[in-house]
């Protein structure tokens, strides 16, 4: 018998097809070009005429789903190879295996023939009642209960009972059914410990808590399971149990008159209470924990690429401060190529309060560089040194912009190899400061050296499946590196390992060949470049730009493989390609489809007349920021009513969390950031998003701060 599965890569791409909503011809062109080695970014930019113009999040549900369909056939090899090795596998379960698409359904269809530890229905076998079981579960024997009993013991009984209840749990018919009447009306119930009742906790709405299953929001299911892995919080899922074994009673009682039909109904009881419902819980409340961590994760990606592709300063020389009172404010100055160039410690603040000396030594720094902004951390000691800073711009009259910078992780890049390797000689502190200079310059270039983790935007990022948001956090940050570009001469290693066709060991390549031979003239140079041949190039030569290079498309997005098509256009209107950039007037008397070619199509002829007319532009938001009320400096502070500015820093599923200067974020619930209903919190905010909202609630305590968004006349 053949034990590999039937499913072939073209039914693969059905199913794929069947739940994406994507046509087999636009799955089928895709799988193809993945297989070759093409990035997402690539084709969902340089390959529209291939794809019918899917996008990256299309592009990625190709991949996703694919991946699912190659994972569920190997492991239906596995089984049936088990299956058959057991002298088991008939054609009817083959068939089943081989038609199932669904992971959960096919372990149920393995689940009888899985190797497990003894159990009671195993031992029973073992001592000889599986004649007794299946005479109880035929129901066609006429004799009377006594008679049947003869010659067996009253653990026969039992016995044949426990394999009936076995063979029961592991019929994949009813544990789908079960499990289907769990998931849409089963009731989550909750209960605090004796261990959370000892003090006040976060999980004390969770006491005889209730909700059913399946309205059960994601950060709920995640704060339930956090709460029973800290041994605070327990659960259960309860449904109606009469429904449930009057299903399993007409499934197995054929014969009502049959004598022993009570034995029969104590062994469906026993399967129904012992064996299904235990793991059935177990079942959907993982499934349901999958569903959350997803939620999670797709939260956690919208929040980093609003973070990633929020408004850089952009080139402008700026003095980093990372506050600091016992040992002092750590100032670095970058340039306006974001170039490290010099650094001091100062102490405007107790115990040392220097302030003189700090004046002198940040007057000198910002007189010298020509310093346009000034960011300072929002660490300890934040708001005493905007003070300092704002009454020392005022005193001089300096036209500087101080600006208070979320430097969550600054302190984990500061001490990590890349920090090290791009400042060897500076001291872990010093690096930290330079990170939060960075960071108000490119947000983008700074923020890709820290792992995501550690930027402070996700929702029980810690909870969740590490490969899934690993997964899901490198497409983002690829994203937003490849629609923003890279500057081949100035990115870091760190920057470029992102962009399409690199990755880490690319990016070094390229910066040590930088170092060697100075700044790429164009980008072909790039094929000089240890390892990185023909088929990196094509991947990753659209998302690099060189400023001043020897040709000007290199500092566009058009890709070299489109060249030769441009300089054709610029020889059709008689000019040159430096004339041809950048002039609308010129671009627009171009007939686009005087130049479609097998290869290319009006989709990219588009793309190559929108650079022309802005090469090298920005999608990245403006550049705004928050002014805090320096008079507000500890959570202590607020007091109800009170109306403040602040800085989005977090969205979740149920809200917003919001810096406010006060060295604790505050949440404002969904209910309360508009005066309309909001169904998505993402609809109405983004982190980085600059915010007023008024003090409803402090909790010492617990160290939380309720929060509603001021509606202006603008922003409902």
């Amino acid at each position: 018998m053949e034990t590999n599965p039937k499913n072939s890569d073209s039914q693969i791409i059905n199913y794929v097809s069947d739940d994406s909503g994507i046509a087999k011809s636009q799955v089928q062109k895709t799988i193809s070009l993945f297989e070759e080695g093409a990035t997402i970014p690539f084709i969902a930019r340089y390959r529209k005429e291939v794809t019918g113009g899917l996008d990256e999040t299309q592009l990625r549900t190709i991949q996703t789903q694919h991946r699912y369909y190659q994972q569920l056939n190997d492991r239906k090899k596995t089984i049936l190879s088990t299956i058959q090795g057991q002298g088991k596998l008939t054609d009817s379960l083959e068939h089943s295996i081989n038609t199932c698409r669904d992971k959960q359904a096919l372990e149920d269809l393995y689940l009888p023939y899985k190797v497990k530890r003894k159990t009671k229905a195993d031992i029973a076998i073992e001592n000889g009642y599986l004649p007794l079981a299946e005479l109880i579960i035929a129901q066609c024997d006429t004799r009377s209960k006594s008679v049947i009993l003869q010659g067996y013991s009253n653990e026969a009984l039992n016995g044949a009972q426990h394999i009936i209840s076995q063979r029961m749990s592991e019929t994949a018919q009813y544990r789908q059914w079960l499990r289907q009447v769990m998931s849409k009306t089963g009731v989550l119930r909750t209960k605090l410990t004796a261990k959370a009742k000892e003090k006040k906790t976060k999980f004390d709405m969770y006491a005889d808590f209730s909700e059913p299953l399946h309205r059960a929001a994601s950060h709920r299911i995640l704060a339930i399971r956090r709460g029973e892995t800290e041994k605070l919080v327990t659960w259960k899922i309860t449904i109606d149990d009469e429904r449930a074994l009057t299903y399993l009673r007409d499934k197995m009682i054929r014969n009502k008159s049959f004598s022993m039909i009570e034995s029969l109904n104590d062994a469906i009881e026993d399967a129904y209470k012992r064996l299904f419902m235990h793991s059935l819980q177990t079942e959907c409340f993982n499934s349901k924990c999958s569903e959350a961590e997803t939620d999670s994760i797709t939260v956690f990606s919208k929040n980093l690429r609003n973070l990633l592709m929020s408004g850089p300063a952009g080139a402008k020389s700026i003095m980093g401060i990372d506050p600091g009172f016992r040992t002092g404010c750590k100032v670095a100055i970058i340039d306006q190529t974001g170039y490290y160039k010099e650094s001091a410690t100062i102490y405007p603040t107790p115990p040392q309060q220097k302030r003189e000396s700090a004046e002198t030594i940040v007057v000198d720094l910002l007189k010298r560089y020509e310093v346009r902004f000034i960011a300072i951390g929002n660490g300890t000691g934040s708001k005493e040194t905007m003070q300092f800073i704002k009454q020392v711009l005022k005193t001089h009259e300096l036209d500087i912009v101080p600006v208070v910078v979320n430097e969550a992780g600054a302190s984990v890049y500061s001490a990590s190899e890349v920090a090290i390797e791009e400042y060897p000689d500076l001291d872990v502190t010093i690096r930290g400061a330079i990170s939060i200079a960075h960071r108000l310059q490119d947000p983008l270039s700074e923020l890709v050296k820290i792992d995501p983790k550690s930027i402070g935007v996700g929702q029980y990022q810690h909870d969740v499946n590490q490969t899934h948001l690993k997964e899901a956090l490198t497409f983002t940050t690829e994203s937003a590196v490849n629609a923003v570009g890279a500057d081949l001469n100035t990115a870091s290693a760190a920057l470029l390992s992102y962009v399409a066709g690199i990755g880490p060991t690319l990016s070094k390549n390229i910066i040590k060949y930088r170092n060697e031979n100075g700044p790429f003239s164009d980008r072909k140079t790039l094929l000089k470049v240890t390892k990185l041949g023909p088929k990196a190039f094509q991947q990753c030569a659209g998302f690099l730009r060189i400023k001043s290079g020897k040709i000007s498309l290199d500092n566009s997005a058009i890709h070299p493989e489109s060249y030769t098509l441009v300089k054709k256009m610029a020889s059709t209107l008689a000019t040159s390609l430096s004339e041809l950039i950048g002039h609308d007037q010129k671009i627009d008397q171009l007939t686009l489809s005087d130049y479609v070619t097998d290869a290319i199509g009006l989709p990219t002829l588009r793309d190559i007349v929108f650079e022309l007319k802005k090469p090298g532009l920005d999608p990245r938001a403006e550049f705004s920021y928050a002014a805090f009320d320096t008079s507000m400096d500890d959570i202590s502070d607020l007091t109800i009513g009170m109306t403040l500015a602040g800085t989005v820093t977090n969205v979740t599923n149920f809200g917003a969390f919001v810096d406010i200067g006060v060295h604790q974020d505050g949440l404002v619930h969904i209910s309360k950031l508009s005066n309309t209903f909001v169904k998505n919190p993402h609809d109405i905010v983004s982190v980085g998003d600059s915010v007023k909202v008024s003090i409803l609630e402090v909790d010492l305590e617990l160290k939380r701060i309720q929060l509603a968004r001021v509606i202006g006349p603008h922003n409902v």
